[in-house]
């Protein structure tokens, strides 16, 4: 079950052929970022997935014209939470209360705990925090995707707060992290596909401490 020939196998996809991603494929993706461990077990995140071609077109001119926006099958928008709130938190435990048969309230000391300790902090704060979350869930996502032999990359170039304004996040408490288009590499037309993995040795990387 080692995940490291998928990490292998998987490269930033700068050029896709427009190719469609099955659902089954796609679910198991979005699957993955699901099962992905957050703080506190919050997933203060939600994931916007976009197929629709005039829509990719409109995030194309947002995302500095970048071609994998449109030649990719879907588009997947990580949106971490705006901020942080008493009724976003209790939401969670009563729900990880009904989940595990557990009785209304034996969480109520360690809820009130993290929902002092996140609140306590600056909006900005706040965000920064529930955007760390995504990323934990973006590198599973990732690797779901090498795995199936899905092409995929994660793409920051984009303006956050345009982005946000066109899927009407604001509305929702929300503000775009991360996008991340999902297809099939154009082996061709893409420089990088054929080139050797370049990354940290070993040594320069990790520091044992017995």
């Amino acid at each position: 079950m080692s995940i490291i020939p998928a990490l292998q196998w998987r490269y930033a996809t700068k050029k896709m052929n427009g190719e469609k991603v099955s659902q089954k494929n796609i679910n198991s993706i979005l699957e993955s970022a699901r099962l992905a461990p957050t703080s506190s077990g919050l997933q203060p995140f939600e994931m916007i997935v976009i197929s629709n071609k005039a829509l990719k077109e409109k995030i194309k001119t947002i995302a500095y014209n970048q071609s994998q926006i449109i030649d990719c099958s879907h588009l997947i928008v990580f949106a971490a939470w705006s901020h942080y709130s008493v009724d976003r938190i209790n939401h969670y435990f009563d729900h990880y209360e009904k989940e595990r048969d557990l009785p209304k309230g034996f969480s109520e000391d360690y809820k009130n705990g993290v929902t002092k300790q996140l609140t306590s902090m600056t909006l900005e704060r706040q965000f920064e925090h529930a955007a760390r979350q995504v990323y934990i869930a973006l590198g599973m996502a990732l690797t779901e995707a090498g795995a199936l032999e899905v092409d995929s990359i994660p793409m920051e170039g984009f303006v956050n707060h345009e982005l946000d304004l066109l899927l009407d996040l604001e509305a929702r408490g929300l503000k775009s992290v991360v996008i991340m288009p999902v297809g099939y590499r154009d082996a061709e037309n893409d420089w990088q596909a054929e080139q050797r993995k370049v990354r940290k040795s070993v040594e320069d990387m990790i520091t044992f401490i017995d």
